[in-house]
């Protein structure tokens, strides 16, 4: 028989309850979180559960728009098409130049300048802005870029380029809505670098692009031109309801 030692000697996992998985939660702590969100009024649960209710349905929904408009065409992009383009554009327009055969080589920046009307009454031009070279400054050295510096310019600059022929005249109904998009973020840009001065008002503004190639490597036999491209917009009056910059 085995002594009173051994009979006190613990065997390997019997009695021992097993820890929980990593991550899983011990059945108590699941319980002890459910408990606090019914222990809360319910007027709070209620709206918990509306909150999570709202967000998922948007998910769904922008994950499905995403999806159909992507896809290629069907019975659903066909009936509701416009329905589609209306979610998408112009912040969710998808494309596939990073992956295509012939990636861009070239870089391209916008700049805007406005005719502003002074306290006086006179007017005056400013000069260029290049708000691409401050997208760049903000980005430069910054871990954590917004997407708002990364690709609102770009994107409003390609949907309208997408959306004009190289006549800058509107091709398709989304013609307007892609002018006024990039208005009224070159409006709000100027307004941060309080283009107008002191009373002013930016009464019209002009848009234009400059293109420049990327140069091969110096291994290369390839030549490229090095001179900039301009492509120049005529000048847009600016609403009153869009000059103080207010306007989203």
């Amino acid at each position: 028989m085995p002594g009173p030692a051994a009979a006190r000697t613990p065997v390997p996992g019997a009695g021992t309850p097993a820890a929980p998985a990593p991550g899983t939660g011990a059945p108590g702590e699941q319980a002890e979180n459910w408990g606090r969100v019914a222990s809360l009024p319910l007027p709070y649960r209620v709206g918990a559960a509306l909150a999570l209710a709202v967000v998922g349905v948007v998910t769904c929904v922008h994950l499905g728009m995403v999806f159909l408009h992507v896809a290629p065409s069907n019975t659903l992009t066909k009936q509701h098409g416009e329905a589609i383009e209306e979610w998408i554009y112009p912040e969710f327009e998808q494309n596939w130049k990073l992956f295509a055969p012939n990636p861009l080589q070239q870089n391209i920046a916008v700049e805007v300048r406005a005719q502003v009307r002074t306290p006086d009454g006179s007017t005056r031009t400013t000069g260029w802005y290049s708000l691409s070279a401050q997208d760049g400054r903000a980005i430069d050295g910054n871990l954590v870029p917004s997407h708002t510096q990364q690709n609102e310019l770009r994107r409003a600059w390609d949907f309208f380029t997408a959306t004009h022929d190289n006549d800058n005249r509107p091709v398709g109904l989304r013609g307007a809505l892609s002018e006024q998009y990039i208005r009224r973020i070159v409006v709000l840009r100027l307004g941060r670098d309080d283009a107008a001065g002191s009373g002013g008002v930016v009464e019209r503004v002009q848009i234009r692009s400059r293109t420049t190639n990327v140069q091969p490597p110096k291994w290369s036999a390839e030549k490229v031109p090095d001179s900039p491209v301009y492509r120049q917009l005529a000048w847009w009056s600016v609403p009153a309801s869009e000059a103080d910059g207010s306007v989203r």
